[in-house]
């Protein structure tokens, strides 16, 4: 596959004549980088994720900004560099800070965003809207690096609070064969110890047959253990955890990647104004919003929060209001969103759904936190080693 990097400068502007273009006070530009990686074949038929994920819900921020910046003189530019290149990718990034960029939207592996956070400057700010990766929330220390994306952590762990009220406490987990369910997994049992759920079993799938046909009679046998609750599914990119639904041998609720998910963002969430968000979206791209669309598109809103609150566009005011106590972000999830000083990780509900309805939305009513119940999802202080 040849490599290319492709960039794109888009200034969207609504409904702005070029007299009215020439009176903004404030430019701001924000880089999106994408690292597209190759996940290997999938063996199922489900749909698969968008070509354009993330960068559309990047691209609505710009979007958003530009629609009330016009009246605050204010113009925000959308820079992308998209390749499968991790040493391209952070070349490109260097030289967008040489030309002045200093907030980056980022959609890449966590080995990527590690070695972005290093290259670049201590003078950037890059959000990472596209790795769910625990490690780095936990112990990598990513001086200039914030989350928008939810963690596996914080995912599992609103998952296993909806559990426990439910009065779900045993799980069967299946683990499927890649380094990423693994992790999911991992995320889950950390969750289930941390809410008192237990893991009567654990199970990995390592078949390669056509479960289209075998379903019936392949899964029922994989699933008998001793008696669970749930059957708890670690299968990220989609091999088999369809088919896991009423095929097992007892007959109970699937969670985690397939069946019931904990999600950043999903088109059945509608409450708190999140409509008017999906339809937006879908005018700007014919389809429905995506996990990585919405941490895009929350990273470039923070960076607008900032310079409309502040009336200042540059690094350092941008960076300390975003970290301040004062930010909040309206994102659209029924209370405000501010993120951690510990691992600067955005604070945010998480929905759980399945494709057509929303179940239910964490944290659950009864599980309490001292300062925050929002920090009952995913790494708390005193469990993050960073300064």
């Amino acid at each position: 596959m040849n490599k290319q990097i492709k960039k794109l400068s888009i200034s969207l502007t609504i409904g702005l004549s070029l007299t009215a273009q020439a009176s903004y006070g404030l430019d701001i530009n924000i880089s999106y980088l994408k690292q597209e990686v190759d996940s290997g074949p999938v063996l199922s038929n489900i749909l698969p994720k968008p070509d354009d994920s993330g960068l559309m819900g990047a691209t609505l921020g710009i979007k958003d900004s530009n629609t009330t910046g016009r009246f605050l003189k204010q113009k925000y530019n959308l820079t992308t560099t998209e390749t499968d290149s991790a040493e391209e990718l952070i070349e490109s990034a260097k030289q967008q800070y040489s030309d002045g960029i200093r907030f980056f939207v980022t959609n890449a592996p966590a080995k990527t965003v590690k070695q972005l956070s290093q290259q670049l400057p201590a003078d950037t700010l890059i959000f990472n809207a596209g790795s769910a990766d625990d490690e780095l929330r936990s112990k990598a220390c990513l001086a200039n690096v914030l989350h928008t994306l939810p963690s596996r952590a914080m995912l599992n762990d609103a998952l296993a609070q909806w559990l426990k009220a439910k009065r779900l406490d045993s799980a069967l987990v299946i683990t499927g064969p890649t380094e990423d369910d693994k992790a999911y997994s991992a995320a889950f049992k950390r969750a289930a110890k941390r809410f008192g759920i237990k893991v009567v079993a654990e199970k990995e799938w390592s078949f390669d047959t056509d479960l289209r046909r075998t379903a019936q009679k392949e899964m029922p046998l994989f699933t008998q253990t001793k008696e669970y609750d749930v059957v708890f599914v670690a299968d990220e990119r989609g091999d088999f955890g369809e088919y896991v639904l009423f095929n097992t041998w007892y007959p109970r609720p699937v969670i985690g990647t397939q069946g019931l998910t904990p999600v950043a963002w999903h088109r059945v969430v509608e409450q708190w104004g999140a409509a008017q968000l999906q339809s937006r979206f879908d005018k700007l791209s014919g389809r429905w919003m995506t996990n990585e669309d919405y941490a895009a598109w929350a990273a470039v809103r923070s960076v607008a929060e900032a310079v409309t609150r502040t009336s200042k566009a540059d690094y350092e005011t941008v960076n300390s209001f975003i970290r301040s106590d004062s930010f909040e972000l309206a994102g659209f999830k029924g209370r405000k969103l501010d993120y951690r000083q510990w691992n600067g990780q955005l604070r945010q509900p998480i929905p759980l759904v399945h494709p057509r309805s929303l179940v239910s939305q964490s944290p659950q009513d009864g599980f309490l936190h001292p300062t925050n119940e929002l920090d009952t999802l995913g790494f708390d202080k005193r469990e993050v080693k960073c300064n």
